[in-house]
């Protein structure tokens, strides 16, 4: 049976390139994190990341991170379980459950920040400190943009 060609690659493709630039630089907070805790796993930066300081709903948290609730669901039982986040009554509506860090996910967050700032010093050694702010501008501004 004769296959559809593919097309031609685009000329550019600023989502591929961007996505492959997420994944080499969020290999290195991901090894700190494992390193820290080797039960640890990449998944789990996903809900690290969507977390509000005053705790976060579990629907909230799974749109932030455009997933269905049941798969956030389970990254945060996941979490819950290895003692990182814990649920509370939402003060707000007593029947909702609120997510908030624990002192152990402080500490993780700590060793994540931490190695974000490796990673930010070796962009900036690799680009220089004016094209790493660049880029952080242009970054905000995509992510702003409708």
């Amino acid at each position: 049976m004769a296959h559809k060609p593919l097309p031609p690659l685009p000329a550019r493709n600023t989502a591929a390139a961007l996505h492959q630039a997420y994944l080499r630089l969020a290999a290195a907070i991901n090894a700190a994190t494992h390193a820290h805790d080797p039960r640890t796993r990449a998944a789990h930066a996903t809900v690290f990341i969507q977390m509000e300081p005053d705790g976060i709903r579990l629907t909230r948290l799974a749109e932030k991170a455009v997933m269905t609730p049941q798969a956030m669901g389970e990254l945060v039982d996941d979490l819950e379980r290895l003692g990182y986040l814990r649920r509370v009554p939402d003060p707000a509506d007593r029947r909702a459950k609120l997510i908030l860090f624990t002192d152990q996910g402080v500490e993780a967050l700590e060793v994540a920040f931490a190695a974000i700032g490796d990673v930010e010093r070796r962009l900036a050694g690799e680009l220089g400190d004016d094209t790493v702010a660049e880029l952080n501008r242009t970054l905000a501004r995509i992510v702003a943009t409708d």
